[in-house]
């Protein structure tokens, strides 16, 4: 009961923050009907709900799943089965990510199906199912953390120089968006067990991080690979036309009957592997196995319950007040985009994680306080930038990420091996639940209220500005903890 309520703390304080401003703006300069403030409120109330009880499961259920898989794992004697495996499990872990399943179901929106959602889903996870597996394989044969992101970001590069604006905001949203709540703990906790079988402390603890962050380079090269294999398409894109339905339950009901099946798919190729790996080797308890049945069944009625509340009363409301903020004066948009940015990772449950960890690993030398307001700042300033991206017709996403990848490749020499896999890490832990629903909406509508802005260009990219300020901001205080280290 303690842990349950220690989630539904954690996802409240997330929530809260945005479910404030748009009450705010409700009784301020952008009123809602009854109907549809009444629909925000009963999605972010399912919300509230599915993401407490996903999050119990994910810690009973999932989280020990990861660790038991990454032990049988290192006992595969076979490099090649040892990659295959591994590339399994990274496909399935990512088919059954909420976050991308939402930017996907938004690509198809947007493109009016040209880029239809599970071609977008599948094609994220061979590519994260392809990278996980050469992560995994990093750890086991010691390759070092700095080389392998810099032949990653050096491939994305070179695809990039191929791929068009449109797919080039996708590619990038998507390694915010398949690194999510499913993802992340899960190869956290993957990592960890196989870092922990090589013996050494300090080895083990620097290799303990790093996957999630390889994860993300995966995605980005995956979409840059679908535009360029499928004959590199011309694609166009407009907001779907909202169409209010006077029946304040039905949208719900229809995402509820959509979710049932879809999810089921999702999750249960990863039961599939854990039991196949069971019945091989055995090594769990009963109380194990029933741990992780329950968890299974949490994770399974949270993510239903969540996806019912963000298609069903979330993302057309964060539309709608994007594209109304967009009537008045640009500083408007700008200064809420900062103010969500800013209040949402300090509210973000995999934050508040992040930096207890840093903290202990650092013996206190970067304090949590330093770290939240670097985190919060990086990412309320990359969010306002956003903004003005889509405001300004002659700025592009790649004016930001080329910059700010080429900074991060390059402090990343001076930057301890640990501070870098956390660096990496933290990119996919900030782009959590509420960037890939109500932040993404609301960039959707501003950029659709702007006469000079493409929504596809511009509406997507703004998970990936999100993504890249950890990345840069955590690297900093990794120059500062070494600093400080050395002083000592």
């Amino acid at each position: 009961m303690r842990l349950i309520l220690d989630k539904f703390k954690e996802v409240f304080f997330s929530l809260a923050p945005i479910t404030l401003i748009v009450v705010i703006l409700h009784f301020t300069i952008t009123p809602l009907s009854p109907l549809l403030l009444g629909r925000f409120l009963m999605g972010a109330l399912l919300i509230l709900i599915g993401l407490t009880i996903f999050l119990f499961g994910i810690d009973i259920g999932l989280y020990p799943v990861g660790e038991y898989i990454g032990v049988q794992l290192t006992e595969t004697r076979k490099i090649s089965l040892f990659v295959i495996i591994s590339a399994f499990i990274g496909f399935f872990i990512s088919v059954a990510e909420p976050d991308l399943h939402i930017l996907a179901r938004q690509a198809s929106d947007v493109t009016a199906g040209m880029l239809g959602k599970n071609i977008m889903v599948l094609a994220v996870s061979v590519g994260l199912g392809f990278i996980v597996s050469l992560g995994l394989y990093r750890i086991v044969k010691s390759f070092p953390l700095k080389k392998f992101f810099l032949i990653s970001y050096l491939v994305i590069l070179f695809l990039a120089i191929f791929t068009s604006k449109e797919f080039i905001a996708l590619s990038f949203d998507a390694s915010g968006a398949t690194t999510g709540a499913m993802t992340v703990p899960f190869l956290l906790a993957l990592s960890k067990s196989v870092s922990t079988q090589k013996g050494d402390d300090l080895e083990s603890q620097a290799d303990s991080f790093g996957l999630v962050g390889i994860a993300s380079s995966g995605a980005i090269m995956a979409v840059m690979m679908l535009y360029i294999l499928s004959g590199r398409p011309d694609l166009s894109g407009k907001l779907p036309k909202a169409v209010v339905s006077a029946d304040f339950w039905s949208p719900f009901l229809a995402s509820l009957v959509q979710s049932l099946v879809e999810i089921a798919l999702a999750i249960g190729p990863i039961l599939l592997i854990f039991l196949l790996f069971y019945w091989r080797r055995r090594g769990l308890s009963k109380y194990q196995i029933g741990r992780i049945a329950k968890g299974s069944i949490y994770i399974y009625l949270g993510l239903i319950t969540f996806m019912t509340g963000v298609n069903g009363g979330f993302l057309d409301i964060s539309r709608m007040l994007g594209q109304r903020i967009s009537e008045y004066p640009p500083y408007y948009a700008i200064g809420l985009a900062f103010l969500l940015g800013l209040f949402t990772v300090l509210a973000e449950p995999a934050v508040i994680v992040l930096s207890h960890q840093i903290e202990d690993v650092t013996g206190g030398s970067v304090s949590r306080p330093a770290l939240l307001v670097f985190l919060s700042v990086g990412v309320g300033l990359s969010l306002a930038l956003s903004i003005v991206r889509i405001q300004t017709p002659w700025l592009h996403l790649w004016h930001f990420l080329l910059p700010g990848y080429i900074i991060s490749i390059f402090i990343m020499r001076f930057v301890p091996d640990l501070f870098v896999g956390i660096a990496f890490d933290s990119g996919g832990v900030a782009s959590g639940p509420m960037a890939a629903t109500f932040i993404l909406a609301f960039s959707q509508g501003v950029a659709n209220g702007v006469p000079t802005a493409d929504v596809l260009i511009d509406g997507f990219g703004i998970i990936a500005m999100v993504a890249m300020a950890p990345v840069i901001a955590l690297q900093l205080l990794g120059l500062l903890y070494r600093k400080d280290v050395r002083g000592k």
